[in-house]
């Protein structure tokens, strides 16, 4: 049997597409989604997966529908495969019925693997040069950011107890409440 599944990220997204693709595809039973695809705990996906049953064929529009990271999408379709339950992807023509079907399925999946490992080695290479130039990454400390001044005034102030902490953030250039409380009121105790 042919069992279609649809999914869109948000409420505003249209369904219409997918819906008619699969509607040609002469899906037996369909099951949409309305959420994130990054998310494992998809209840209609959940409920495809379980109805599916060894010869029958899970028809997609677009791999991507199945899941947004390639890892979750070789994972999904490898326990089908092991399930005897196979894959059609109506856009990229991928239909794992078939040995030509299987062959692109993986050599998609070692093209995308081989460019995160690219990916992954050019920003290692890119962070140790860096470093070797003194440079390092992250986001810089708030006492980075913080003029020494600014904190010594922000500390008179509150001990004098005259102002608010609002006022004394405005006057002293203090962008968040954490930071301040971190770094005057903490230091004061």
């Amino acid at each position: 049997m042919k069992i279609g599944y649809i999914r869109v990220s948000r409420d505003k997204q249209t369904t219409a597409l997918q819906e008619d693709a699969i509607k040609r595809a002469q899906c037996g039973r369909v099951f949409t989604d309305i959420m994130s695809g990054v998310r494992d705990d998809r209840p209609a996906f959940l409920a495809m997966l379980d109805m599916a049953r060894p010869g029958d064929v899970i028809v997609v529009w677009r791999l991507d529908r199945l899941g947004r990271s390639l890892r979750h999408l070789i994972e999904t379709v490898t326990q089908m495969s092991e399930r005897g339950v196979e894959l059609h992807s109506l856009k990229e023509q991928i239909d794992t019925t078939t040995p030509t079907g299987k062959l692109m399925f993986h050599s998609v999946g070692a093209m995308a693997e081989f460019e995160r490992d690219i990916i992954r080695e050019r920003t290692t290479a890119g962070l140790e040069a860096a470093r070797a130039r003194g440079r390092k990454g992250g986001r810089p400390k708030a006492t980075e950011t913080i003029k020494p001044r600014s904190l010594a005034l922000a500390k008179e102030l509150y001990a004098a107890k005259e102002k608010s902490v609002a006022q004394i953030m405005e006057q002293t250039g203090f962008k968040s409440r954490a930071t301040f409380y971190k770094y005057v009121v903490k230091e004061e105790k």
